[in-house]
């Protein structure tokens, strides 16, 4: 797979005015990726679990440009959000080769979250995969001869690499691979690819409760993180445990076992915040009830054998997985023992979904 093959392979035979809808959820990963190069393309491999219920509704309203220059605004939560606007910016200058129309057409951009605002949740991987598909539809539109659905969910994965690298992950569900792995059949650095080979009932429904330990703007930006990595004395030794563990993960899958599950994502969470600490500049991304909660965690599992377990993003709010038979239970110990140390005691319901889709 090589860059070129998403290059337009026509002009555009006409002009249209319209809308396109899509509803795209974010992920959250197993295997973590922290470090980048080049232009949007990762260091090591990562898999993640598509999410279901925190998603991006995003409308793409479209119309061939009046001025010379294409001009675009962006609402959120039909609220003008101007502070959006640099960062579509880049990804537009960043994807115009592969799909002119953006410097084509004026577009208003009208996105919705379905999870609080600031509630700590990264938007980037569901807004930027719901804006990358919007533009594809629209690209499908005007094609003379569209792209297969597939070549179509490919070039939409690419695409929303090039605005959040996560956001290749969010196109589908509800495992995803981003990242070139030699274990992993059609695993590329160019856009997320579903998981190739066959994955026990347990993991296929898999429940993820967040618990929103703090809310707001995140204390160290995505960008700054993977930034630290380049000069970052533990590195290699960091890219390569994850594709080490993304090859241990695979018969995990197959064979259902979730004791070893467990070690691998909780490890990755781990790592990914040790690799902050050891930065330089360094960074605590955790908060005393981000411990406390993984400490209750672990007490919870010792004393009844529960499968729970936890992973982390880049940030202090802790995602609660277990299987979709000890849902009752976790709940119920969720809503006792963990959710005092959320923020208003506030956590959102979740479990693995099927990625992104166009609403009609």
């Amino acid at each position: 797979m090589t860059e070129d093959q998403f290059l337009p392979t026509e002009t555009y035979s006409s002009q249209l005015e319209g809308s396109v809808t899509v509803q795209s959820p974010s992920n959250i990963a197993l295997i973590k990726y922290w470090g980048k190069y080049g232009e949007q393309l990762p260091k090591n491999a990562s898999i993640s679990f598509t999410l279901s219920n925190c998603h991006t509704k995003t409308t793409l309203k479209y119309k061939p440009k009046i001025g010379e220059d294409s001009v675009f605004e962006v609402y959120l939560d039909e609220t003008l959000a101007p502070n959006f606007k640099p960062k579509i910016e880049q990804f537009f200058a960043r994807i115009e080769r592969y799909i002119p129309l953006v410097k084509e057409y004026d577009f208003i951009i009208e996105t919705t979250n379905s999870f609080p605002h600031s509630s700590g949740i990264a938007s980037s991987a569901s807004g930027m995969s719901a804006l990358a598909m919007c533009l594809v539809e629209l690209e499908q539109k005007l094609l003379s001869e569209p792209m297969s659905h597939e070549q179509g969910l490919q070039k939409a994965s690419f695409l929303a690499r090039l605005g959040s690298g996560s956001a290749a992950r969010s196109i589908e569900g509800p495992l995803v691979v981003w990242g070139k792995h030699p274990k992993i059949k059609g695993s590329s650095n160019l856009v997320g690819t579903l998981y190739p080979y066959e994955v026990h009932p347990v993991f296929q429904d898999y429940q993820n409760t967040i618990l929103l330990v703090e809310t707001g703007e995140k204390q160290v930006s995505s960008t700054v993180g993977h930034n630290l990595m380049h000069d970052h004395p533990f590195s290699e030794q960091r890219f390569q445990q994850a594709n080490g563990n993304l090859s241990k993960l695979t018969p995990i899958l197959k064979e259902g076992d979730v004791e070893a599950f467990i070690n691998i994502v909780e490890s990755e969470a781990l790592s990914l915040h040790a690799m902050m600490m050891t930065s330089n500049p360094y960074f605590i991304l955790m908060k005393p009830n981000t411990l406390e909660i993984i400490n209750r965690i672990w007490k919870y599992r010792r004393e009844t054998g529960s499968h729970i377990c936890f992973t982390l993003d880049a940030g202090a709010n802790v995602h609660v997985l277990y299987l979709k038979n000890e849902k009752s239970e976790v709940l119920q110990f969720i809503q006792s023992e963990l959710k005092i140390f959320c923020k208003e005691g506030k956590f959102i319901e979740d479990r693995t979904g099927k990625g992104a889709k166009t609403l009609k």
